[in-house]
């Protein structure tokens, strides 16, 4: 490994687990392809996303990232997967955190309770802590094959890096190495992995991870092949061989326990054994636990848990063989509104106005070109999945392109959201739109009533220009202000102020009763004061009835958005 190799500090330890959902977003079909274990209900990927991002969410509320302290960081996200986690992946995932979290604890106290970074062996001991919990929350049966199976081998590639002497990088590079060898193996040892033609798919979850790792570590992205089912030839007469399965059962229970001594939680175990199977019982605090089960009576396994102590975080969801998608009961909240913006100034108003943001990146703003192509698609649909809500109304406001936006909002669709992309040209109409947003209509009516007033909104922006040019508006010389309405420049003015009057004059031509002028960054000073004063006075002096409004918003490129409702 090479000298820039980073240290798995507090900022890393952050760091890998936004690379981690990043990365689990992306494989989550391949994951949930391959899930026919412990139940074929293809949800693996999306388990472990969800508890990865419950994780991740818990790190960021609390600010945990930005001290020294891995263990406080690795703390939050032990609890955000414990008190999010999703499904039977979803709770080994938890302890898996859990053990690194444990670990980085025991290691902070011993050199005074603050750890600045992880090691090799630090990493190791996580690891196999990990281990010990899983198989812990699983009553103490451990079956070859699975999850615990690919942990295993990666924690023995760290120890043995750690033994002798190597560093960080090398350790995480070996991790990966041995994992994939150790879930190419799973289908030796899980008959039903054989006749899928499969490998484990929370094994392959945890090798994402495990890659991710390597990659915030080492900058370098291990090249791995796609995991698909193969089903092994049957002969002729197969229907004879053909193992008889149980029937899979109607639903999926989880829930948090709290005030549960030990003793009680092993009754519940057993009780739980009795109405179900893949029984997970995960230790939080000294006396709560995250419990798992997949059970014909959701009735009985939850008043179970009555019996045992104080339930909260109650989730009851319809198992389905084969089923595709993020499973029912993955949401936090009904509706959200996802506003893609540009500016310290936008995100702020955007989100106090209650939407949920996406940040523009600074390529293409920065050059001064229209926007565009700098939100992917991929960047979208970790966007829609971060709201965690199970309908998500987009305002792409002219930072996505048309490719870009159908094709994140697509996978999206395809993973059970329901996405509705509203036509925001702007932000300006983006506000529009925002201000008639109704979360307890029905979603086809919340998105026609929002593009409905997007698409009222007139509007247009002022640039200025940087070089000599032929427009539809005339000659522009370097300096000169621009207004421009839909892709084109229709006036050229000595300066900003008078473009924008030009422009404004143009916007309301056929009427209006609210003006919104978004002011762009290089002119939040005393010019932008200006700005809004020249441009009040105007409407106030030549518009009579109409109000406007100015809002510092720092986005890039346009010196002004203006629009007019």
């Amino acid at each position: 490994m090479g000298t820039s190799d980073r240290l798995l500090d507090a900022s890393a330890l952050r760091d890998w687990a936004h690379a981690s959902v990043s990365d689990l977003i992306t494989h989550i079909d391949e994951i949930n392809r391959l899930n026919v274990f412990p139940v074929a209900d293809s949800d693996t990927g999306a388990n472990m996303l969800f508890t990865m991002r419950s994780a991740v969410a818990e790190a960021d509320a609390g600010g945990s990232g930005t001290g020294g302290d891995v263990a406080r960081v690795a703390a939050a996200l032990s609890a955000g997967a414990l008190n999010g986690a999703r499904g039977n992946s979803g709770v080994i995932l938890s302890q898996i955190l859990r053990g690194i979290a444990d670990v980085t604890a025991s290691a902070a106290a011993d050199c005074g309770g603050v750890l600045t970074a992880v090691d090799a062996a630090v990493l190791g001991a996580a690891l196999w802590r990990g281990v010990e919990l899983v198989i812990a929350s699983m009553g103490g049966q451990e079956v070859p094959g699975t999850i615990v199976t690919v942990l295993r081998a990666a924690a023995g590639a760290v120890e043995q890096c750690a033994n002798g002497g190597e560093d960080l990088a090398r350790a995480v590079t070996a991790a990966g190495d041995a994992a994939v060898v150790a879930l190419e193996k799973t289908p030796e040892q899980l008959d039903v992995l054989a006749e899928a033609g499969a490998v484990d798919a929370g094994g392959r979850g945890l090798l994402v991870m495990l890659d991710a790792l390597r990659v915030t570590i080492t900058g370098h992205v291990p090249a791995r092949s796609v995991s698909e089912p193969s089903p092994r030839p049957q002969p002729d007469d197969a229907t004879t061989h053909v193992p008889l399965r149980s029937p899979v059962p109607h639903f999926e229970v989880m829930y948090l326990l709290a005030g549960c001594d030990a003793a009680a939680a092993d009754a519940l175990r057993n009780r739980l054994e009795q109405l179900g199977e893949s029984v997970a019982i995960a230790t939080a605090l000294s006396d709560s636990y995250s419990v798992h089960v997949h059970t014909d009576d959701a009735g009985a396994a939850i008043e179970a848990g009555l019996v045992a102590g104080r339930l909260s975080r109650i989730v009851v969801s319809g198992l389905s063989s084969g089923a595709t998608g993020l499973p029912a009961g993955s949401w936090t909240r009904e509706r959200a509104v996802l506003a893609v913006v540009d500016g310290d100034g936008a995100a702020d108003l955007f989100s106090g106005e209650g939407a949920s943001v996406l940040r523009r990146g600074p390529q293409a703003a920065d050059t001064g070109a229209a926007p565009g192509a700098d939100i992917s698609a991929h960047q979208l649909v970790r966007a829609v999945v971060d709201t965690g809500a199970a309908q998500v109304m987009v305002l792409p406001n002219g930072y996505v392109a048309a490719e870009e936006l159908v094709a994140g909002c697509t996978a999206a669709i395809g993973w059970g959201v329901d996405v509705v992309p509203v036509p925001t040209a702007s932000m300006v109409q983006g506000l529009a739109a925002l201000a008639v947003h109704d979360p307890g209509r029905q979603a086809v009516d919340d998105g026609y009533t929002m593009a409905r007033a997007a698409g009222a909104a007139r509007h247009g922006s002022v640039r200025i220009a940087t070089q000599r040019a032929l427009t539809w508006a005339g000659t522009c010389e370097a300096g000169d202000g621009l207004g421009i309405a839909g892709d084109e420049v229709v006036i050229v003015a000595d300066d900003v102020p008078a473009a924008a009057i030009g422009l404004l004059d143009l916007l309301l031509a056929s009427g209006g009763d609210l003006v919104t002028v978004l002011v762009g960054a290089g002119l939040e000073e005393d010019p932008a004061d200006d700005i809004a004063g020249i441009l009040e006075r105007h409407v106030h002096d030549h518009h009579p009835g109409t109000e406007l409004v100015t809002y510092h918003t720092g986005h890039r490129g346009e010196a002004l958005l203006i629009g007019v409702e």
